[in-house]
């Protein structure tokens, strides 16, 4: 029993430093890796107690503060989680209204460039009717497969790169607009003025930085630095804005609630779900890391992840409504001048 208790003491510990370690506002890569699994930390602090009290009642006075330490960190990662569970507010009001000349319908999808089962991103596109498409981790064979939809949407923009990190934009409404490289050489992003059916105009950016792990970058700065960049050129956007693409954060990192802050951008996933849409193959480590947020001149018509393509990633399909006259009802998101400041030295960072 001593050696039950000793385990889960220590396992208690790393715990705390899990939660401990993100509020270190450092881009390296292992201050901000544990930013991810919060509700999978909850679910281990939850079974850490209900453990403790059933197989190491506390005798010792540290096991009791290491029980309180473990009542404090489920209430905080449940005040952390709350704002993306149905219990909360939304971010952004739902519309009733059928889909129509002011709808902008959405599917963005990462399909992880070894994929081979391209069949069914074309059923699901069939099945859904987004007006617009985003694949991510495109790469020429990618390109060729998706020639398919050339007819039902001729408005396209096209990177296709061997690197991971090709983007193919789809359109069955008319885009204007160019391919950047805001960062890095290789990783690029798509800026387009999209005209919907009504003839109103919807400034769009589709995104994919680097994750700040090792294996693709120890730090968080140039992803954090796109984002932020992205988030500038939204709020001195005079067209509404949306922004999406697989942005390999979480909706709850201190960067993603800083560029909401900095854009004005609201997330619809707030007060209706997590809609994790990352890793499709392995139910216990899953986090939202595919994106669509909009300026606060839309409302929502639905918001789905679909079913799984093969990749390491679901699709996600959002239907918003452009609805300036709902704005009163949608959250209002503004920037602080020190975290107006702390986005400045991150642009500036490299």
């Amino acid at each position: 029993m001593l050696q039950m208790a000793t385990i889960l003491c220590y396992a208690s510990y790393f715990l705390f430093a899990t939660t401990l370690i993100p509020l270190i506002k450092h881009d390296f890569w292992i201050f901000r890796v544990f930013e991810y699994p919060r509700l999978q930390k909850l679910v281990i602090n939850l079974a850490l107690i209900v453990l403790i009290l059933c197989f190491a009642f506390p005798k010792e006075r540290y096991s009791y503060l290491v029980l309180a330490m473990l009542v404090v960190n489920l209430i905080y990662l449940c005040y952390l989680i709350f704002p993306y569970t149905r219990l909360a507010q939304k971010q952004i009001v739902t519309t009733k209204n059928p889909s129509g000349a002011n709808n902008l319908k959405i599917l963005i999808a990462n399909v992880y460039q070894e994929n081979r089962n391209w069949a069914a991103y074309f059923k699901i596109i069939k099945d859904c009717g987004p007006d617009i498409v985003l694949m991510v981790e495109t790469n020429g064979w990618w390109q060729e497969q998706m020639d398919g939809l050339s007819n039902t949407y001729p408005y396209q923009h096209k990177v296709p790169l061997e690197n991971t990190y090709g983007m193919l934009l789809y359109s069955k409404l008319p885009l204007e607009g160019k391919v950047d490289f805001l960062v890095e050489a290789d990783i690029p992003s798509i800026e387009t003025v999209v005209s919907l059916a009504s003839g109103k105009k919807v400034r769009l950016f589709c995104l994919h930085p680097k994750p700040p792990v090792p294996q693709e970058n120890p730090r968080s700065t140039e992803r954090d630095k796109e984002i932020l960049l992205v988030a500038k050129k939204a709020n001195a956007s005079e067209l509404p804005v949306v922004v999406m693409g697989d942005l390999n954060d979480v909706a709850w990192s201190y960067t993603t609630g800083l560029f909401g802050k900095i854009s004005g951008l609201l997330d619809p996933r707030r007060g209706r779900g997590f809609f994790n849409s990352f890793n499709a193959k392995y139910f216990f480590l899953r986090f939202p890391l595919d994106h669509i947020f909009c300026s606060s001149d839309f409302a929502l018509r639905s918001i789905k992840r679909l079913a799984s393509c093969g990749s390491d990633h679901f699709p996600v399909y959002v239907n918003l409504e452009l609805a300036p006259q709902l704005e009163q009802f949608n959250e209002s998101l503004e920037a602080t001048p020190e975290e107006k400041q702390l986005a400045a030295q991150k642009i500036e960072a490299c």
